[in-house]
């Protein structure tokens, strides 16, 4: 995800990933692009966090197969270039 150029917060070794989103109404977007996919995510916004800390929480599980991940990735990708949720890229490349 980094790679990617998104925010991702949290421990590398936590199954708890999560990813800043910034964006109030890109929340409910992203939340509803990851349920059309088939991905479970949990997202947080205001006032549970700061209004300009709006963030996604994935977590993984031994029960993922790379497979999954992989897929996963691939749809996080697509929703983000939807929603251009890359802040730490141009959005030129």
């Amino acid at each position: 995800l980094r790679r990617m150029g998104l925010t991702v917060l949290g421990d590398k070794d936590s199954p708890v990933i999560p990813m800043m989103l910034y964006n109030g109404p890109k929340i409910a977007a992203f939340s509803r692009e990851c349920y059309d996919r088939g991905i479970a995510a949990v997202v947080v916004g205001y006032p549970a966090v700061p209004v300009y800390g709006g963030r996604v929480r994935f977590c993984i599980s031994a029960g993922h197969e790379p497979a999954d991940l992989k897929d996963a990735i691939k749809k996080i990708k697509d929703i983000c270039k939807i929603l251009n949720l890359r802040y730490q890229r141009s959005m030129f490349g």
